[in-house]
């Protein structure tokens, strides 16, 4: 399917061109094109380069954690519900616990940190992967979890409405919430109905039962700060966890005698050869999105909700808060390109703007978290991965401009 889609945007940029040429006069139209594959190609390079750091970093201290026993413990915590989630994946491998800690640090919004553990997770899956080219089960619920993305702390976008101005930067806190959760929710009964994973078992309902819990009282401490206090809490909250975790894998690692520095190296000498072996899978999956942009297909989509929509007779106050979302599954950062565009257009506590803030915080990067996740064990069959991801990001979009209405 993956094969099939990255085909689909390129001739889609193709009739996209001939159209801006022969109907709008745009002879540049190609040199923009082939301009944008350069530019592409050059992002691909640079994004696996900026990685090189962050994965040699937190690869290292999670070596250090694994070879003091640390992440097997931590891994017990969920490893009830990934047997039942992911059957499998047998009881006390090392993938629960690389899951567990990816899960944490996105619902928490530490992306630094999730994404090592992340790639770490699918490395630990492919293991068990009797066909190294195509996703298993494990892997896409995997993938699809991250890319539906529950965040309860989305800090920068709260920093960008008050950069901006804003004059209550956290008001889209609760809407975030709702969109992110209502993706998280339905990507996760979407692999559930395609791989026949029973979710109507004590385990499972247990498991949500608490996270409902936990999530809905970090969420009403957090409502109940001020405004301005908010954001500032959040970001402490996320930092100072962040921190104590690389504390607590040095602390315990010294006390179980691993020599720490030996571990830490050997993990981080893990992150460089991943972060090279992304290159070939970013840039085919970047230039495609470079494409799709420049080729004005983006522009075109738009232009016909917009008809229809006000062919039905409808509200259309959210139209300008979709160039955010579709390029939400593309680009992370033409996404908040187009999210800090909509606030300069319209005004940044103006209805679009505040959409496409909700709308920047329900999901992930579709493609990017597949082209880096799949790309790095050399993934190439995705199966349902991307239907399911898609979907999910559509109920992480509709939910957005639901809330958006609803609470503004």
């Amino acid at each position: 399917m993956l094969s099939q889609l990255w085909f689909a945007f390129f001739v889609a940029s193709f009739v996209s061109a001939c159209y801006e040429w022969l109907v709008n006069g745009q002879a540049d139209i190609f040199a923009t094109l082939i301009q944008s594959t350069f530019d592409m190609a050059g992002l691909s390079v640079e994004i696996a380069i900026g990685l090189i750091g962050v994965l040699a970093l937190w690869l290292g201290f999670f070596s250090i954690a694994e070879r003091a026993g640390m992440i097997q413990l931590l891994s017990r915590a969920l490893e009830p519900l990934f047997l039942k989630l992911m059957p499998e994946v047998p009881k006390n491998h090392p993938s629960h616990g690389s899951i567990t800690m990816n899960i944490a640090a996105n619902i928490l919004g530490l992306d630094n940190a999730a994404t090592p553990m992340g790639l770490k997770a699918m490395q630990d899956l492919q293991s068990l992967n009797p066909s190294q080219d195509t996703a298993s089960n494990a892997q896409i619920l995997f993938l699809v979890l991250n890319t539906s993305s529950l965040t309860l702390l989305p800090v920068t976008i709260f920093m960008y409405r008050a950069q901006l101005g804003s004059a209550d930067p956290t008001a889209v806190f609760l809407p975030i919430l709702m969109a992110t959760s209502a993706s998280t929710l339905t990507g996760l009964l979407a692999v559930a109905w395609v791989q026949k994973i029973n979710l109507f078992n004590r385990t499972v309902a247990a498991y949500f039962a608490v996270f409902a819990i936990v999530l809905a009282a970090l969420a009403s401490f957090l409502v109940s700060l001020p405004a301005e206090k908010m954001a500032e809490s959040s970001s402490l909250l996320g930092n100072f966890i962040l921190f104590g975790i690389i504390m607590l894998f040095l602390v315990y690692g010294w006390r179980k005698k691993v020599d720490v520095y030996d571990a830490f190296i050997e993990g981080a000498k893990q992150g460089f050869d991943i972060a090279i072996h992304l290159i070939p899978y970013l840039l085919a999956m970047l230039v495609a999105i470079g494409l799709l942009r420049s080729s004005g297909v983006l522009d075109l989509l738009l232009q016909g909700i917009d008809s229809l929509v006000s062919s039905l007779g409808m509200n259309t106050d959210f139209i300008g808060a979709l160039p955010t979302a579709f390029m939400k599954p593309l680009s992370g950062s033409g996404a908040r390109a187009m999210m800090l565009e909509t606030m300069n257009t319209y005004g940044v506590d103006s209805f679009p703007a505040t959409v496409a803030a909700i709308m920047q915080g329900s999901t992930e990067t579709t493609f990017y978290v597949l082209a880096v996740y799949f790309g790095s064990v050399g993934i190439k069959k995705v199966r349902h991965a991307v239907g399911c991801a898609l979907l999910a990001d559509l109920a992480g979009i509709v939910t957005a401009i639901y809330a958006g209405y609803l609470f503004f």
